[in-house]
């Protein structure tokens, strides 16, 4: 598994803790009922029941492993960023070129939500405005093509 730092918001970090404890503490001890329930069906050559609740503890444990090594990997991204240029942490204002604007928040990988307008660090998007400024203008490009954006604002 990687073992490099995951730059991860309070917020972020906190809700992969309640998964992390919600999977130990409830799914697990959930799917072993139905592993057992599916071992008492196995004499009666029901074997399916038995693989799909085998299937859905390796799938458990391993979003345990992995919330695990995220938690233990994670640098918590500081609030008090340069207010003058995109940084992790920031939500960046754009304008585009039809005058629309949109807000998105630059994030880690493992919280990038682009529907709620959480864009990672590293993708195409988030890496052509690190380190912008407003007024700055940002050339990205996208599968359907080259976007032009203004840096309006930085909160």
């Amino acid at each position: 598994m990687n073992d490099k730092p995951t730059p991860l918001t309070k917020e972020g970090l906190t809700r992969f803790q309640e998964r992390l404890d919600y999977l130990i503490n409830s799914r697990r001890a959930e799917v072993a009922q139905l592993i057992q329930e599916a071992r008492e069906l196995v004499g009666s050559q029901n074997t399916a029941e038995y693989e799909d609740a085998r299937n859905e503890q390796a799938l458990v444990e391993g979003e345990i492993l992995s919330l695990e090594k995220l938690i233990q990997n994670a640098e918590i991204i500081e609030e008090h960023h340069d207010s003058q240029r995109v940084d992790l942490g920031t939500t960046v204002t754009i304008l585009d070129e039809k005058g629309k604007k949109a807000s998105y928040t630059l994030v880690g990988s493992a919280e990038a939500d682009p529907k709620k307008g959480r864009i990672s660090n590293e993708s195409p998007v988030g890496k052509a405005l690190l380190g912008k400024r407003p007024g700055d203008q940002v050339k990205i490009e996208a599968p359907a093509g080259i976007i032009h954006w203004t840096v309006t604002g930085l909160d």
